[in-house]
């Protein structure tokens, strides 16, 4: 039986692998193999048929009153997860495309390109690679949020959370939903280490040099290109 669950999140989610096509759509400068109108149109085309069967599963567990109903809903889940993680992947490959293209316009210049539309697509760019790392963080964390809701969930988890530790009151049957990943993702990027949440496992710590390092690019250029304009 389930402890808890986020029904919302799964739709947090998909809404946040939507802002990653429409961000992708704004780019100004088109500075990759495949125009970003393009990458957009392959995102939301995946977007649909993975909204669709998240639906249907949320619909299965609300009227699910078994172990065996949970645990059949639960098998789609992880096949779902599967189909996230590869779109994840999908749109973290095609935001780290436009941001080597965006860099290299910035140190060496770009046909077409001006310098405050560079900066412009660089912190679209900077924004979407927040968003991507927080699906990440959200669908491996514990196996993923299909198990994270589960009592016999034998996966340990991947980041240490405060509210995790017991030591609150009120935050007993706690579990991380995606704005705590959001909020572990945006601190990264911004602090260039982990905050309040700490990374356990090799895969997250992994995750955690490669966001704050593509951060930490991204922020020492645009501050670098921005004093240059501003002169």
């Amino acid at each position: 039986m389930p402890l808890r669950t986020h029904f919302f999140d799964f739709w947090l989610a998909r809404g946040a692998i939507l802002l990653t096509a429409i961000l992708n759509g704004f780019l100004i400068n088109d500075l990759t193999i495949i125009p970003s109108w393009v990458t957009s149109c392959i995102e939301l085309a995946l977007l649909v048929p993975l909204s669709v069967a998240t639906a249907w599963t949320n619909t299965r567990m609300r009227k699910a009153t078994t172990n065996d109903h949970f645990e059949k809903v639960h098998r789609h889940r992880r096949i779902i997860r599967r189909a996230a993680i590869f779109l994840t992947f999908l749109i973290s490959a095609i935001n780290f495309e436009a941001l080597f293209g965006v860099l290299h316009a910035l140190l060496y210049g770009a046909k077409g390109a001006t310098g405050q539309s560079l900066l412009i697509d660089a912190l679209n760019i900077w924004f979407t690679n927040v968003v991507v790392f927080a699906l990440w963080f959200w669908n491996i964390d514990q196996g993923g949020p299909a198990l994270r809701c589960l009592k016999k969930n034998r996966h340990p988890p991947d980041f240490q959370f405060p509210q995790s530790l017991g030591t609150v009151a009120g935050y007993e049957n706690w579990t991380p939903g995606f704005v705590d990943y959001f909020f572990v993702s945006f601190t990264n990027a911004t602090a260039f280490s982990p905050t309040d949440t700490m990374p356990l496992s090799h895969r997250v710590k992994l995750l955690f040099i490669v966001e704050s390092s593509a951060s930490l690019l991204t922020v020492g250029l645009l501050a670098a290109r921005a004093v240059n304009i501003l002169s």
